[in-house]
C-alpha cells in the first residue's frame, strides 16, 4: 500500500482529479440538456443519480480491465523487425493515437465548429430514452476518461479513486464548475492541449515501456503541466485586474435555472 502514498502518486491523483473535472464538464453539461427535456422533476433526479452511479461503475470495471491489460506485458502477440508487441503496448499505442486526434478536432469545434447549443433540441423525452442517451453520451466520454486515466496514473487504485471523487464533484457542483470554464475558456484549451501530452507520452510508452521508466518521461509530462497551469493562473489574475474580454468557445452552457 505504501507506493500509493508516494510524491510521485500523489502528483498524478491530484493532476488525474483536476484533468477528470475540467474534461467532464462537456459530459455534465450535455447530460444536464438532456435531463432538462424530462418534464417531470422526480424522474430527473432519479436520471441523474443512475447517472452518476452508471458512470462509476462503468468507469472502475473498465479500469480494472485496463489494470489487467497492464500485466500482460511481456507476453508479446508478435514481433515486427526484432520489436515485439503485446496486448498492453498495442492498447497504449492506439489510446495515445485516439487521445491526440479526440483532442485535435475537440479544440477544432471549440474554436472553429458549430455552435452546439444552437443546435439543440427542446422537445421533452421519456424517462427510457433520456437514460439511454445518457448511458449513450456517458460511454464515448468514458472511453476518454479511461484513457488519460491509464496515461497520468500507475496504479489502478489511485485511477479509480481519482475518477470516483471527479464524479461526485461534477455531480454536486456542476453548474458552479461549468460556469467557471465557460468564463475562463483557456483553462479548457489547456486541458486539450495536456491530453495531447498525455497522447504523446502513452504512444512512447507503448513504444519502449523500459525507455519511457528510465527516461521518467511522466516527471516531464507532469513538469509541462504544472509550469503551463502556473503561467495560466497568472493571465487569469492579470485579466481579472485589467478586466479584459475573454474568447467564447463554441460549446453548450449549463442553464442552472433550467436545471432546478
Amino acid at each position: 500500500m505504501e507506493h500509493l502514498f508516494t510524491s510521485e502518486s500523489l502528483v498524478s491523483f491530484i493532476i488525474l482529479v483536476i484533468l477528470e473535472i475540467v474534461l467532464g464538464i462537456d459530459n455534465v453539461i450535455f447530460v444536464s440538456i438532456i435531463l432538462n427535456r424530462l418534464k417531470d422533476r422526480r424522474q430527473k433526479n432519479n436520471a441523474r443519480k443512475l447517472w452518476m452511479i452508471g458512470g462509476i461503475i462503468s468507469r472502475s470495471l473498465l479500469l480494472l480491465g485496463l489494470g489487467w491489460l497492464l500485466t500482460q506485458k511481456g507476453h508479446f502477440l508478435f514481433v515486427v523487425y526484432g520489436k515485439g508487441f503485446d496486448l498492453a503496448s498495442l492498447v497504449m499505442l492506439g489510446g495515445g493515437l485516439f487521445l491526440i486526434y479526440k483532442s485535435v478536432m475537440e479544440i477544432h469545434h471549440k474554436l472553429e465548429g458549430e455552435d452546439p447549443a444552437a443546435a439543440g433540441s427542446s422537445k421533452p423525452l421519456h424517462f427510457g430514452q433520456a437514460i439511454g442517451q445518457i448511458f449513450l453520451i456517458d460511454a464515448v466520454f468514458s472511453f476518454d476518461s479511461i484513457i488519460t486515466a491509464g496515461g497520468t496514473a500507475k496504479h489502478v487504485e489511485i485511477m479509480i479513486a481519482a475518477v470516483v471523487i471527479a464524479m461526485f464533484i461534477m455531480f454536486f457542483f456542476s453548474a458552479g464548475i461549468s460556469e467557471f470554464i465557460h468564463k475562463h475558456p483557456t483553462l479548457k484549451m489547456l486541458a486539450l492541449s495536456f491530453l495531447v501530452m498525455i497522447g504523446i507520452g502513452l504512444i512512447i510508452e507503448g513504444w519502449d515501456s523500459r525507455q519511457a521508466h528510465e527516461l521518467h518521461l511522466k516527471n516531464y509530462i507532469y513538469f509541462g503541466m504544472a509550469f503551463s497551469f502556473g503561467v495560466e493562473m497568472l493571465n487569469m489574475l492579470m485579466r481579472k485586474r485589467q478586466n479584459e474580454r475573454v474568447v467564447r468557445l463554441n460549446e453548450p452552457t449549463l442553464d442552472e435555472k433550467a436545471e432546478k
